[in-house]
């Protein structure tokens, strides 16, 4: 995944997914990234030996009679010159940035140093790695390192075909986390089936077993990555999908609960936000007859950083006037004695009304659609009835154990 511009990311192509961005009902697109089209984009070189991304308009001849292939060798008639095409580009805003963003999850890809991959992925947030017996790792890092990993395999593999400029062709897709500037993001993988129906026997038997052998089977769901902000230090957490893998459903439980908290405190002031959008999708799914959603995933996000003021609550704990601030939705602030908590609980004549609490940043979206299918989609054989009810298995087992976090952790 990378960043092509603020407002959008661009992902390797794969037909099936975009023609399922094309086909999507009208009120499933509250809860799916905004489908925005296509763009080419290719490797060149320039005189000081680096390698460059470059992005190209895409224009549908460019494919005539290339079928279903995400990639092609273009004729070299078709090899859009560089000059006129970075001009173009430029004007058009459509040329691929490759900046780095502090708020952005899909991290922006610096230039890519011949002859070995060399990312220079940056962020002024750090980045820390939660080892598998959920100790910190030792280091912090600008960047997420999962997202790291990720970015050179995909790099690695197109630049070994990359030979005679080949054009790859790229989804582009709403950046869903544009609006946070400090965005904690839950990825989840869905539903208690992964494999497509055209899946081969030896994919599908994989696919099982890591079910089996996961919360995807008693859950519905299993973490597949995350990263939370964490107020007291300044830098995120993260952890990967092979942590998600091992979680039993009481660590499923304890994921959530790590994900909720941003090092001071449990974000209570999320859970009504975020069940609210897992309620509405779950209602919108249920009315989706033969979709499935095979493989699919679900990111949950919040913004992480919360400004000053938020609210006297913090003077507020089980223990009631305990002088600490146990509202961990606000900056740390300091023990007060009891004699002054009067005065802080009870304006004065004079004092203005204290201004109107906005509610948390919230986002619920689905993505990943590779392996979907639904009644008459592509010719599909394999037709499904009723809605997708391993997906919706999930969303009732989310729903759950925030509602059980909730109730647990009441002020």
């Amino acid at each position: 995944m990378m960043r092509y511009d603020d407002h959008t990311v661009c992902k390797p192509l794969i037909s099936r997914e975009q023609r399922f961005y094309e086909s999507l009902p009208p009120e499933m697109k509250e809860f799916t990234p905004e489908y925005k089209g296509v763009v080419l984009v290719c490797f060149e070189g320039d005189s000081d030996g680096y390698i460059n991304l470059v992005a190209y308009p895409y224009v549908e001849s460019n494919l005539e009679g290339g079928g279903e292939h995400e990639e092609r060798d273009p004729p070299e008639r078709e090899q859009p010159r560089r000059k006129h095409s970075r001009r173009s580009l430029h004007r058009s805003s459509s040329s691929l940035l490759i900046l780095p963003s502090s708020s952005s999850f899909f991290c922006s890809l610096a230039e890519l140093k011949s002859p070995r991959l060399d990312l220079q992925i940056h962020s002024d947030i750090p980045f820390q790695m939660l080892d598998w017996n959920s100790g910190l790792s030792s280091e912090k890092i600008s960047h997420n390192p999962w997202s790291l990993r990720c970015h050179k395999q995909q790099l690695s593999r197109m630049r070994s075909e990359s030979k005679d400029r080949k054009l790859f062709k790229f989804l582009l897709l709403e950046n869903v986390v544009h609006h946070f500037s400090y965005p904690c993001i839950l990825d989840l993988k869905m539903g208690t089936r992964q494999h497509g129906d055209d899946a081969s026997e030896e994919k599908a038997a994989r696919q099982m077993k890591k079910c089996e052998q996961s919360t995807s089977a008693t859950l519905g769901v299993r973490v597949c990555g995350m990263q939370v902000y964490q107020m007291d230090t300044g830098h995120y957490l993260c952890r990967n999908k092979y942590y998600g893998r091992g979680l039993s459903i009481e660590g499923f439980r304890h994921a959530l609960y790590q994900y909720m908290h941003n090092g001071q405190g449990l974000r209570r002031d999320l859970f009504e936000p975020i069940l609210s959008k897992l309620r509405s999708l779950k209602a919108v799914l249920e009315r989706q007859a033969s979709y499935r959603f095979y493989s699919s995933s679900l990111l949950i996000i919040y913004e992480g950083k919360v400004s000053r003021g938020y609210g006297f609550s913090c003077l507020l704990g089980r223990d009631g006037f305990s002088g600490q601030c146990k509202n961990p939705s606000i900056l740390p602030c300091l023990p007060l004695p009891p004699i002054l908590f009067p005065l802080l609980l009870k304006p004065t004549r004079s004092s203005p009304p204290p201004p109107p609490q906005q509610p948390p940043l919230v986002d619920v979206r689905m993505i990943d659609f590779a392996h979907s299918t639904f009644k008459g989609f592509r010719g599909d054989t394999a037709v499904h009835d009723g809605p997708d009810r391993g997906y919706v298995f999930g969303l009732e087992s989310l729903v759950r154990i925030l509602e059980g976090l909730r109730d647990d952790n009441l002020l």
